[in-house]
């Protein structure tokens, strides 16, 4: 490819580049939690083992945060 080409080709790349990050999308507002929570409602493979990792991480938050409060309150 010639110098011209090479030019071209990445001022093509830029421009789609630009014009990619101007659209908004409502999912990319999402946080990862908030994906996966959607995932777990979904009838795709795996996504009942999304849905018990979910509930997995919820009560080992739940039972850190027990335990914070305990040893802060003794």
């Amino acid at each position: 490819m010639s110098g011209r080409g090479i030019l071209l080709c990445a001022a093509l790349t830029l421009s789609l580049a630009a014009c990619s990050t101007e659209q908004t999308d409502s999912r990319s507002s999402l946080t990862q939690r908030e994906k996966d929570s959607i995932l777990a409602g979904s009838q795709i493979p795996g996504a009942k083992a999304v849905k018990k990792t979910l509930n997995t991480a919820d009560s080992a938050a739940a039972r850190m945060s027990r335990i914070d409060s305990a040893q802060q309150t003794p």
